[in-house]
């Protein structure tokens, strides 16, 4: 099914106004290569790379219509003999990627693109709208799943969102990351993710008494029966009305669900529930906290011996609440001239800013128990020796010796000549891509606090032709 919603307008207008420059220059087919990455983020260091089905689904769908035409006429920016050319537009370059759900870090060429320059810089605000977007959410899914460990995790941020295409395709992301469903029904229709749900407190305010709501919801639902207790009190109406709701289903042959608390101190609460509920018989029901809860939160439950047995995550999730822009760029590493690919960088007084040049591939080193020890970025073709060293990006006298262990391409095909090269995945696939991937990386990675910092290295081929550019650079700066 096409889940695409991306109209071929969705850009930013100095890409138009740039594609008109290379066309009326007659430089719109040389060949380059742009890279696609993030730069480092507070409070994590690991990500998830998601978004990668819907890329396919824009760049497949790229078409500009006679009413696309007709306005930007409209806007006496463009030549028609430039207008003229978009009618025949199409993306037919290449396209290497990362696995959808695959582990990332910063300044990895997560994506590669290698087309004539008009098609390459015509794509880049629909890529990083797309794969910013859902990677940020579901590198924060994947915080929360580290966070609550095997308990039960339910996205239900869509009231929270930013927009109706916001709220779907954060849902999906998150269940990349690791949630076990969502509250969004579309999304569940549209990518067949579980739903779940309960009630609100504007559910139990309609009846004349909380008792009288609890009946009502279990009459319905009498083997879903998971109850709201925090609508007047939690612990001295909420709790004995579910328990007295609890004791009718019991002796009606149902087993109910469980308590869903959405405030309070939820550690203290959940204790003296839990309590409560296993001196009435209910040990297997669970208990749901929800309200503003994230990994950090969830950490801090751990950390205080909650008796929470499933979560409810919602704004926080799908916003990227506190640090909500991914960070994710796009920069030209190389381009044509005179028939050989030049390598070319972005220089900036900040280190960081400073991009990586040339046509790069990106590898993973595992080590002979099959984790993760460190990923190299490295020129294409370029070889490395066995044992090999790895070598700090700037503090090149930092190493470590490498022997005994497995080197993993994390690029794969994904467009070649515009066509596409790979059958995209069920997403419970790319799921359990992610947790598989996961696993192989120590947990001093993956904390949610301080997590210590993987290697990722810059190859011997790749620094010195980094600091060649830099100081061609300088000289250049001098004349």
């Amino acid at each position: 099914m096409n889940h695409n919603v991306y109209s071929t307008l969705l850009t930013d207008l100095y890409q138009l106004t740039m594609m008109q420059g290379y066309f009326l220059q007659n430089k719109h087919q040389t060949m380059c290569v742009f890279d696609v990455f993030f730069r480092q983020r507070d409070k994590t260091h690991y990500c998830v790379f998601a978004g990668l089905s819907q890329l396919i689904d824009f760049i497949q769908n790229i078409s500009f219509s006679k009413e696309d035409l007709k306005y930007l006429a409209s806007t006496k920016l463009f030549d028609d003999k430039f207008l003229c050319a978009l009618r025949n537009f199409r993306f037919e370059g290449d396209i290497d990627s990362v696995v959808e759900g695959e582990i990332i870090f910063p300044q990895q060429p997560i994506v590669k693109v290698h087309a004539p320059i008009w098609q390459a810089q015509f794509i880049e605000t629909a890529l990083l709208n797309i794969i910013g977007f859902q990677s940020l959410v579901a590198s924060r899914a994947s915080m929360c799943r580290q966070a609550a460990g095997d308990r039960t995790i339910v996205e239900f941020g869509l009231r929270r969102s930013h927009g109706s295409t916001a709220g779907l395709y954060a849902s999906r992301a998150s269940f990349i990351g690791g949630v076990d469903a969502t509250s969004n029904v579309l999304a569940g229709q549209q990518f067949d993710i579980p739903i779940k749900g309960s009630m609100s407190h504007s559910y139990v305010l309609s009846f004349d008494t909380e008792l009288e709501a609890f009946e009502s919801y279990a009459k319905n639902y009498p083997n879903h029966c998971l109850l709201l207790l925090d609508t007047f009190d939690t612990l001295y109406s909420g709790l004995p009305n579910a328990i007295k709701v609890f004791d009718g289903l019991k002796a009606s042959g149902y087993n109910p669900m469980g308590v869903r608390i959405d405030s309070g101190d939820l550690a203290y609460l959940s204790k003296k529930i839990r309590i409560e509920l296993d001196k009435a018989g209910y040990e297997d029901t669970i208990i749901f906290a929800s309200g503003d809860i994230d990994e950090f939160v969830i950490d801090a439950l751990n950390s205080q011996n909650a008796k929470v047995d499933a979560f409810g995550i919602g704004g926080k999730l799908v916003t990227g609440d506190p640090n909500p822009i991914f960070g994710v760029v796009y920069k030209l590493s190389s381009i044509q001239v005179d028939d050989v690919m030049q390598p070319k960088l972005k220089i900036s007084d900040t280190s960081q800013k400073t991009s990586n040049p040339g046509i790069k591939q990106l590898y993973r080193v595992y080590d002979s128990q099959g984790m993760a020890v460190a990923d190299i970025i490295a020129l294409q073709g370029e070889k490395f020796d066995d044992p090999f060293t790895l070598r700090h990006p700037t503090e090149r006298h930092r190493t470590t010796k490498i022997t005994n262990y497995t080197l993993r391409n994390l690029h794969q095909k994904i467009f070649e000549k515009g066509k596409l090269k790979i059958k995209i995945p069920d997403i419970s696939k790319v799921q359990e891509y992610k947790r598989n991937e996961l696993s192989k990386f120590w947990n001093e990675y993956k904390r949610i606090v301080n997590p210590h910092i993987y290697k990722v290295n810059l190859s011997d081929g790749l620094y010195d032709l980094k600091q060649k550019l830099i100081y061609q650079s300088k000289l250049f700066k001098q004349l």
